[in-house]
């Protein structure tokens, strides 16, 4: 295992505090914590909390800011944060106004999440949350439903624009569920990360194989082929989220998201027939997100989002916002 890591025990610390030490600006960290709030606490509007497992960089804390989150909560490596650091979140940023708390789908992530926001209410904190599960590959037979993925930042940044309005907790919840619906992401890998704790790859693929559909802990996905071109590649994603979603006539935002270890060149090649293929269903590029919101360390592979978005979205994805991995 090739990292530049100091002590494994103490990576999610270290990275906390390199993070806020970046921005100290407009960030801080509670004591004894990882949990990152906003430096100067927004006054009489809605806050809104999202919280994930360390490693999926710059999510969760790198959204910390004006007009996204007030709070952040990451847990250990590809795990859940404990009921009592999202505690520790909610009653950081608590008003009058209340939390909105925004998770993606993942058993441990909805169990905590559940046990906190009881904790939160039992103490007269005004508390909501929204689940976002936007993989088409996951099995949807089964009863957690489908995973969560890169979509829920965008998902952020929706309701934090909302919050900023200054209205209620349930018209904030109200539009970024509305978001949700419109909202699908797949994924494909080619090689996997490594876990620092474990020291191996996180799951193994051939020199020549790629898998469709595969999650951001390395969940396995749809099926495992030989490495495809990146339009084939492309293709074979768009046809399951357009089969999952009729997009058509409809105007959307795109998101190109490096899962960690893939070069931009190569998302660039994946944009230029992401594009072509959208124009030739009549679906209208609102506007497109390349880079790495949401990544698996150093894993290689990229994911697609599509948002479907109307006016009052297109509003709440262009009003401004300044955090450390999102500024507009």
């Amino acid at each position: 295992m090739k990292k530049f890591i100091n002590k494994v025990e103490d990576v999610e610390a270290e990275l906390t505090r390199g993070l806020v030490r970046s921005k100290s600006g407009f960030l801080r960290q509670l004591p004894d914590s990882n949990v990152v709030v906003r430096a100067q606490q927004k006054k009489e509007r809605v806050a809104v909390l999202f919280g994930c497992g360390s490693g999926h960089e710059p999510a969760p804390s790198g959204y910390v800011g004006y007009g996204m989150l007030d709070a952040a909560v990451p847990g250990s490596i590809f795990s859940s944060p404990t009921p009592i650091q999202i505690m520790k979140g909610i009653m950081e940023i608590a008003s009058e106004s209340g939390v909105l708390c925004i998770l993606t789908n993942y058993t441990g992530d909805v169990l905590n999440f559940r046990m906190a926001i009881q904790m939160a209410q039992m103490q007269g904190i005004a508390v909501d949350s929204v689940i976002v599960a936007d993989d088409v590959a996951s099995d949807t037979s089964k009863a957690t439903g489908r995973r969560g993925l890169a979509g829920v930042v965008l998902i952020n940044k929706i309701a934090g624009a909302e919050a900023e309005m200054g209205v209620g907790l349930y018209e904030v919840k109200e539009v970024a569920e509305w978001a949700t619906i419109g909202l699908r992401t797949i994924g494909v890998a080619n090689a996997p990360c490594i876990v620092p704790a474990e020291g191996r790859p996180s799951f193994s693929l051939g020199e020549q194989e790629m898998e469709i559909g595969m999650g951001l802990h390395g969940e396995p996905g749809i099926k495992r082929v030989p490495m495809m071109s990146a339009s084939d590649t492309a293709r074979e994603m768009l046809d399951r989220l357009m089969a999952d979603y009729d997009y058509r006539g409809c105007e959307v935002v795109v998101m190109l998201n490096n899962l960690g270890g893939t070069p931009l060149m190569e998302l660039y090649i994946l944009n230029d027939f992401v594009a072509q293929y959208l124009a030739e269903r009549n679906v209208e590029v609102y506007d497109t997100m390349i880079g790495s919101y949401m990544t698996s360390m150093e894993m290689r592979g990229f994911s697609i989002s599509l948002m479907r978005v109307d006016p009052h979205l297109k509003a709440l994805y262009d009003a401004p916002a300044r955090t450390a991995a999102l500024c507009r």
